[in-house]
């Protein structure tokens, strides 16, 4: 409950900022352009909160904050008196016209590129993509290296940590293969040393990917590389199953119900399956054995299954900080960065749209608000600039969305008045009708999927 409470909470300030902003940027250009607004919208449906300022605009937040509007004067739907007409948005030039509707994506973009900025300046703790191993028949297999090793460049592009990793394969989808710059480790006398960088050529004629069951990374065949974990107890929550049954710190896990515990990913699976269940755990304190009855708790996690947990946490070999990286830097750079970072998620999300339209893609990938919800909810628990970066992350989604030549979108509005602009003539009201119609129909087909795609994440 908690967790639906927190995940609401953020994903509602996320959009709104993101919606404010979209909207502010109609507005403003708007207001440049001598265009008499009656109301900026957060929101839809009742009005929470309503203020009118000097030129007559009402600023509201309402109720339903899955959207905003800017409502402008306009002779298209409603009457407009003789006296007010020069201020009637149908009434400016078609550039004028363009560049309101434009403003909105733009601005988009632009809180991208201030997200990052300010994301890059605070700075972000992140990992750099080390290599354990390679998985056997798997796209990735290509790769003959035997040491960990380090990606450090996907078709020439620089990667220096796992999230940049992760969106430059996703880029791969589709594709017959990709070029991988991989630069193995060597331990020497306790040092990381860095060999010379090598290229390989991976295929992806057999690559099967599914978002809902790994990751992209794991799809290819590589395995991240992870601190060695141990059976041994390292922390025991307090009124915890682990508690209850007498585990304490140093403990080391030998068996369960008779089964051999190999590695701790076992025995978490082993708990998983059998909450509520009584379990015999062997362990091994002052050098003898000695034999716990371990009765697992249970919660229900996202798929509405019930599973297993002790509250036990293991000893893990501290990570390398040759391994880690910090992406943060001074304010030149971090402007460079988040212009750069923009770029790239801009050219990912149209190469993602095109790809579901041409069927490389599937539909199935598309997330609705609760998707986006846990999305928010996650980043805000790590911080405020890992906040920062999700909001960008949907920024420049929602730019490029905003900017589908569909009619009931900017990018629509956008496709008519350049029709105009080089016709010399507006684009008939029956023709804008039937468009909007179809736009409609084509908006509200995808959002369904991506509505009915969310009820797999509740």
């Amino acid at each position: 409950m908690l967790d639906f409470i927190w995940n609401t909470a953020s994903f509602i300030i996320a959009l709104s900022i993101l919606v404010a902003i979209h909207e502010y940027g109609h507005f403003w250009v708007a207001r440049r352009c001598n265009v008499k607004v009656h109301r900026f919208s957060i929101g839809f449906g009742k009005v929470l909160f309503k203020k009118l300022d000097k030129q007559g605009t009402e600023f509201v937040i309402a109720a339903i904050p899955l959207g905003g509007y800017v409502k402008m004067l306009d002779g298209r739907v409603e009457e407009v008196p003789e006296e007010l007409s020069e201020f009637a948005f149908d009434k400016k030039t078609v550039w004028q016209r363009i560049a309101i509707v434009a403003a909105g994506p733009i601005a988009n973009f632009l809180l991208a590129i201030v997200a990052f900025f300010l994301m890059y300046t605070i700075g972000v703790n992140s990992a750099k993509p080390i290599i354990s191993d390679v998985a056997e028949n798997s796209p990735a297999s290509v790769i003959s290296e035997q040491k960990k090793f380090q990606i450090t460049a996907v078709n020439g592009q620089d990667v220096n940590d796992w999230e940049a990793l992760n969106l430059m394969l996703v880029a791969q989808i589709g594709e017959s293969n990709f070029d991988l710059s991989i630069t193995p480790f060597m331990s020497t006398n306790s040092q990381i040393v860095n060999e010379p960088s090598q290229t390989y050529t991976v295929s992806l004629d057999n690559w099967k990917f599914d978002p809902k069951k790994e990751s992209v990374i794991r799809s290819l065949g590589f395995v991240p590389y992870s601190p060695k974990v141990y059976l041994v107890a390292d922390s025991v929550a307090d009124d915890s199953a682990s508690q209850r049954s007498g585990l304490t710190v140093g403990d080391k896990l030998i068996s369960i119900d008779g089964i051999k515990l190999n590695d701790w990913q076992q025995f978490v699976k082993i708990i998983q399956k059998n909450a509520n269940n009584p379990l015999q755990l062997t362990i091994e304190r002052n050098s003898s054995h000695k034999v716990l009855t371990l009765v697992p708790d249970s919660r229900e996690v996202s798929d509405g299954q019930i599973q297993g947990y002790i509250g036990l946490a293991p000893k893990v070999d501290v990570y390398p900080d040759e391994f880690r990286v910090s992406l943060k830097y001074g304010l030149v750079e971090a402007f460079t960065k988040g212009l750069d970072k923009t770029w790239q998620l801009t050219e990912l999300t149209f190469s993602t749209l095109v790809k579901l339209v041409t069927g490389d893609l599937s539909v199935k990938n598309l997330s609705g608000p609760v998707g986006i919800a846990k999305g928010a909810g996650m980043s805000a628990d790590y911080g405020v600039a890992y906040f920062l970066g999700f909001i960008a992350l949907i920024s420049v989604n929602l730019g490029i969305m905003n900017l589908i030549p569909l009619p009931v979108l900017d990018g629509g509005h956008l496709m008519y008045y350049f029709i105009e602009a080089i016709t010399g003539k507006p684009v008939s009201e029956k023709i804008q009708e039937v468009g909007f119609k179809i736009g409609a129909a084509v908006l509200m087909t995808f959002m369904s999927i991506a509505i009915l795609n969310d009820f797999n994440l509740l």
